[in-house]
């Protein structure tokens, strides 16, 4: 969460302005919320953890936008905001910052969906606090994420915005029942993963939401989310992938859970 009140953030329109001073042009960097990761609209920010203290009197913009900063933390109510106001350059509190690729997840997605739509990043993005982050070198994370059984366990368990999932590290995650994984097991996972986004890059120019638009999913897709489904039936439990998306997962994952 940045605090920042939208000083941090550099919009299209804003992004070539930008860009063109040469003191901030180094510390921009692509700003991925959930509404740019399900719709790859662009958007960037201002990271400044390793600003050269010097740099705001070399850029009247810059020194605008950390003032702007430090002035709305002032003005808040809540004391710990007003205690960052020493510290205009940096976000208050962090996601994950990594420097190697890394799984996304959107806090809020569409419950009229089949999967839950699950992006990989590049180590420059950083993301808001409507993205939940992780490493995931081995494709594990993706890919259970990426399942059916996970969705119907999001949908389940986790609390909602309006009537959409919201997923939480806490509640939904690492409360998921998912068994120690064979060696057998996280190969075959890490495989169908993979599958997956070999069927989105053949339309690289869709966003994940026209991907898992409900009515209009490509079948090889589809189909690559089914063989990732019938690993991850057995692995949770069920004897063969199940044929229903609510009824029978549901009674897959709850008595594990229980």
């Amino acid at each position: 969460m940045a605090t920042d009140d939208g000083n941090f953030v550099i919009t299209p329109m804003e992004y070539d302005a930008v860009m063109a001073d040469p003191v901030m042009a180094p510390y921009v960097r692509p700003y991925v919320g959930s509404k740019e990761l399900l719709s790859s609209q662009k958007r960037w920010c201002l990271w400044l953890r390793e600003m050269n203290p010097g740099d705001p009197a070399r850029s009247p913009e810059l020194r605008r936008r950390l003032e702007a900063v430090a002035a709305s933390r002032q003005a808040s109510k809540a004391p710990t905001t007003q205690n960052w106001a020493r510290f205009p350059h940096l976000f208050r509190q962090l996601g994950l910052v990594s420097d190697v690729p890394f799984v996304g997840i959107p806090e809020v997605s569409s419950e009229n969906r089949h999967y839950l739509p699950v992006s990989y990043f590049e180590p420059e993005v950083i993301i808001s606090n409507k993205v939940y982050g992780a490493v995931d070198p081995h494709g594990i994370i993706f890919a259970v994420a990426s399942s059916s059984m996970f969705w119907t366990w999001m949908k389940t368990v986790s609390g909602r915005m309006k009537s959409d999932p919201s997923f939480s590290s806490t509640i939904t995650w690492n409360n998921f029942p998912m068994p120690a994984l064979t060696d057998g097991q996280r190969t075959a996972l890490a495989s169908a993963g993979a599958k997956i986004l070999d069927a989105r890059a053949q339309h690289p120019d869709r966003p994940l939401d026209e991907h898992y638009a409900a009515l209009g999913m490509a079948p090889e897709l589809v189909r690559a989310h089914d063989q990732l489904d019938t690993i991850m039936d057995k692995i949770i439990g069920a004897p063969r992938r199940c044929r229903t998306a609510w009824n029978d997962r549901n009674c897959s994952s709850t008595p594990m859970y229980a």
